[in-house]
């Protein structure tokens, strides 16, 4: 069964237990509104373009098939693998061809008529206003399971440490920039092992990416790069990476976020809090975690941050 972990502020930042109490039954609503918007979805809205919701190899960049057939080819290796990648700093973050334009115009166009709707919505996390959590579109099995099971080749040669071999959930969802909406993002690290950011369209000036340290790893000046974000293109980092979104200046940008996950890391420490997590049954993948057997029982955790 999935799980996701026992969620509680951490005392010091409220005033007192009723905030706290209050704010833990706040985020458990959280999920059982999520289910109840994907059935009225389900039951109510008519897609304007259906085949986009079933992952298809005609949406792939043929230079991204190229690299999963290398990946999964006898003596595949790191260095071989990086050839075909772009590799920004030492901080190992690669960009590489994702989608074809032809989808991606595809895919915006179909978000866009479910925003113009009047199905209700979920927004993906408190740092983005607009977007769409794309497991309450009904996507999760038939397009994003399959895309994620594509990239775990690549992921085992990029980050073995973090599971990459093993990415078995994941929580997806688009973002909007826009001018008179969001215009950035701030500087914040993800809720799992390894990130996919890909840019969908449409037509925008400006709102680089930027990274810094690894939030385990911290130094005392951190160094931050930028890194421009390019259509049908995807960024693959680490989810414990320092990063955030600079403000566009001008049209609109979508960009599709898969956090990936690892339960087999996960199960372990849980990265958000990095202690044991104490686990609760979830709906759909949870934040990650898996039932532990029973004579691995987890200790009490005081805090963990949900994404």
């Amino acid at each position: 069964m999935n799980r996701t972990a026992q969620d509680f502020p951490r005392q010091s930042q409220w005033s007192s237990t009723s905030k706290v109490e209050a704010e833990v039954q706040r985020r458990k609503q959280l999920i059982h509104q999520s289910v109840e918007r994907r059935a009225i979805i389900s039951k109510c809205y008519k897609p304007k373009h259906p085949e986009v919701y079933t992952l298809q190899d005609s949406f792939l960049a043929p230079e991204f098939l190229e690299i999963v057939r290398f990946c999964t080819s006898p003596g595949a290796d790191l260095q071989g693998l990086l050839s075909y990648l772009e590799s920004f700093s030492d901080k190992r973050i690669y960009r590489l061809p994702v989608f074809t334009e032809e989808f991606c115009q595809a895919f915006v166009d179909e978000l866009e008529n479910f925003e113009q709707s009047d199905m209700p919505k979920g927004r993906p996390n408190t740092m983005n206003n607009y977007g769409v959590l794309l497991n309450e579109l009904g996507m999760d099995e038939p397009f994003l399971t399959p895309l994620r099971e594509r990239l775990l080749p690549v992921t085992a040669l990029l980050y073995p440490e973090l599971g990459g071999a093993c990415l078995d959930s994941h929580k997806a969802f688009v973002v909007k920039y826009s001018l008179h909406e969001d215009l950035d993002l701030s500087s914040h690290y993800d809720n799992a092992e390894v990130t996919l950011n890909v840019s969908l369209g449409k037509e925008f000036t400006e709102g680089n990416l930027y990274f810094g340290d690894f939030n385990q790893d911290p130094s005392p000046v951190p160094r931050y790069i930028e890194v421009e974000h390019v259509g049908g293109r995807g960024l693959l980092h680490r989810g414990g990476q320092i990063h955030g979104a600079l403000p566009i200046a001008s049209g609109q940008r979508w960009n599709l976020i898969v956090w990936m996950r690892s339960s087999a890391i996960r199960n372990r420490l849980c990265p958000m809090c990095h202690r044991k997590p104490q686990l609760v049954e979830a709906e759909g993948f949870g934040d990650g975690f898996t039932e532990p057997l029973q004579e691995e029982e987890p200790q009490t955790v005081d805090v963990c941050a949900l994404g």
